[in-house]
């Protein structure tokens, strides 16, 4: 029989976060927080424009490309009967060590959450299928992105959730922007900038039978450069995204992709 764990003290549980690199802020316990690159104040602000109105209860939820596990211990705690988180480059990396932090965060959290070392190219429906896909900052990391999406696709039962670094938003003609080397933000797995026409037109062709976007919450005065989309399958529960607030918009609409690209050029 397997003993309970002994919790770790305060100045424990610190030294072991300062052992790791976070990319995720998560608070852990009252007053400790792991240090991640992305603060709290913007990560509950991702929270509130990717989660907030998308009704997890009951449903089951993979996490492609979870890192620290933000999103993942988010689905969970929005009422998930199930997620799967997985991820491959930052938790093998040897810098990021991306699964200890998972592992350390989820366990001191006492979230019950599935896990599996896997990178996105080989997903199959052979892990499951899911009510939920979340897909977050992971497109545009990917050589061949279009191949990936369809494995999205392959899993997700009724609502797929991509946020996404963007380009060409100002245009209404499909296309997207290839990256060599380090042109994007000095980091060389920075591959693809889609507009949203072409994600539109992507997702469609994929089976996807509703589309709706929003932009991803910027700051007054700085670029639109990240996009998010909710894409519904033909038989997704519509209660998954009745309670969506008003910045999100049918991409599908008559003159949308036309009047976002209006938006970008202001």
């Amino acid at each position: 029989m397997d003993l309970p764990k002994t919790p770790l003290s305060n100045s424990a549980l610190l030294n072991r976060i300062k052992q790791y690199h976070w990319f995720h802020s998560i608070p852990l316990r009252p007053g400790i927080t792991t240090y991640g690159a992305k603060t709290e104040q913007i990560l509950e602000q991702e929270e509130r424009a990717l989660i907030s109105g998308i009704d997890f209860q009951g449903r089951t939820v993979l996490d492609v490309g979870a890192w620290n596990g933000y999103f993942s211990f988010s689905a969970k705690r929005h009422g998930a009967a199930r997620v799967l988180a997985t991820d491959s480059f930052t938790w093998t990396h040897r810098y990021y060590r991306g699964q200890e932090t998972f592992e350390l965060a989820r366990d001191e959290l006492g979230l019950d959450i599935d896990s599996l070392l896997i990178d996105p190219t080989q997903i199959t429906p052979a892990i499951g299928t899911f009510d939920i896909v979340l897909f977050l900052g992971v497109f545009y990391h990917l050589f061949d992105p279009i191949d990936v999406l369809q494995r999205m696709r392959a899993v997700t039962g009724q609502l797929l959730l991509i946020e996404t670094h963007q380009d060409l938003a100002d245009r209404t003609q499909p296309g997207m922007v290839f990256y060599p080397g380090t042109i994007l933000n000095n980091d060389p797995t920075n591959w693809w900038g889609p507009n949203p026409a072409l994600m539109l037109h992507l997702l469609q062709s994929l089976g996807f039978a509703r589309l709706l976007y929003r932009h991803y919450p910027h700051p007054p005065g700085t670029p639109m450069t990240r996009g998010i989309y909710a894409c519904l399958t033909p038989e997704a529960d519509l209660a998954l995204v009745e309670r969506l607030g008003p910045e999100w918009r049918e991409l599908d609409a008559p003159g949308m992709v036309a009047a976002l690209a209006a938006e970008v050029r202001r």
